[in-house]
């Protein structure tokens, strides 16, 4: 009998692991599914994020781009007005040359060619003058415009 009491026992042993193996195989696949479903959010999230990653690059790219336009747009203008201040001051060396000859010629005795070559200088320098202005007031107006651009925006 004692054999039948231990063989029970080693089967009641035996029953209560495959009990065990089966309530822990039940509960993994239980966590099997919760886990599957948390991967499968996580990759939704993680696709969404992607997505919105991709949407403000291309916003930047664009806004990048459109900053770039606008320094190059700046420079080209710099350039211009640059020149015409180079032109400006050179008209202005050039009338103060011919003035300077006027007034000595004048005082020792008027030549007509000096009179005409000083009225010429200054009219060359007024139109430098005039072209200056214009570029500058060129350079001005291309930095307002995007900015009164944009109030109706920002009051909008």
């Amino acid at each position: 009998m004692s054999d039948i009491s231990a063989l029970e026992g080693r089967i009641t042993a035996a029953l209560d692991r495959i009990r065990q193996g089966i309530d822990a195989q039940t509960a993994q696949a239980g966590d099997d599914a919760s886990l599957k479903t948390a991967l499968d959010n996580e990759r939704a999230a993680n696709a969404e994020l992607v997505e919105r990653v991709r949407v403000l690059k291309e916003r930047q790219d664009g806004q990048v781009a459109a900053l770039t336009e606008r320094v190059e747009a700046q420079k080209a203008q710099m350039v211009k007005l640059d020149t015409e201040l180079q032109q400006l001051r050179a008209s202005n060396v050039q009338m103060r040359e011919l003035n300077t000859a006027l007034r000595e010629a004048v005082t020792e005795g008027l030549a007509p060619e000096l009179v005409d070559k000083a009225v010429a200088a200054e009219v060359e320098a007024l139109h430098a003058q005039r072209s200056a202005d214009a570029a500058e007031i060129d350079a001005i107006l291309s930095e307002l415009k995007p900015l009164i651009e944009e109030a109706p925006h920002a009051a909008g």
